[in-house]
């Protein structure tokens, strides 16, 4: 019963460090996008507002690919080398 009950405590916690992962890089891939979006609009758009969507849209696909990636993963988080 214990090897159970810590089976599923570490299953939980493998679950809940991916989400953190997830949810930091689709907000941080979301923000690059914005930030390109609005240096791209300021330069070379005339201050439109299409390049800043279509930076966000750009961050947030990114994001999410690379989390659905890390879901599918069956050996636990992925390590990113900086």
């Amino acid at each position: 019963m214990s090897e159970q009950l810590e089976l599923t405590t570490s299953t939980k916690s493998i679950l809940n460090n991916k989400w953190d992962v997830v949810l930091s890089n689709l907000v941080v891939k979301a923000g690059l996008g914005f930030g390109v979006g609005v240096f791209a609009s300021v330069l070379f758009f005339k201050r439109r507002a299409f390049p800043v969507w279509l930076g966000i849209g750009f961050g947030l696909g990114r994001g999410y690919s690379e989390g659905d990636a890390i879901f599918r993963s069956h050996a636990g988080l992925r390590t990113v080398k900086a």
